[in-house]
């Protein structure tokens, strides 16, 4: 049973990731942000469809050339303040 809710959490996870990737390149193509931060069209189209999460280094890429914050991009910030506001 407890595999089901981890897989869970992380499907949502990266539906939140996906979304936001998605919304930040806006009518930019996939090629222009695979070239401008180093990988391949392929990995950009993956992450935006949630089917690959980024490794930490092109998380960093991704945050840095979209000028947000990793933790903005990748996380889901309503569930952080909300726990933090119950605690």
């Amino acid at each position: 049973m407890w595999y089901y809710l981890i897989d869970t959490q992380l499907v949502g996870r990266r539906k939140i990731m996906n979304n936001k990737l998605v919304k930040l390149r806006g009518t930019r193509t996939q090629e222009e942000i695979a070239n401008a931060i180093g990988i391949s069209i392929s990995a950009i189209g993956m992450y935006e469809t949630g089917q690959r999460v980024p490794r930490d280094e092109i998380k960093v890429k991704l945050a840095n050339f979209y000028n947000v914050s990793i933790e903005s991009l990748f996380f889901d910030n309503n569930v952080h303040s909300e726990k933090t506001r119950t605690k």
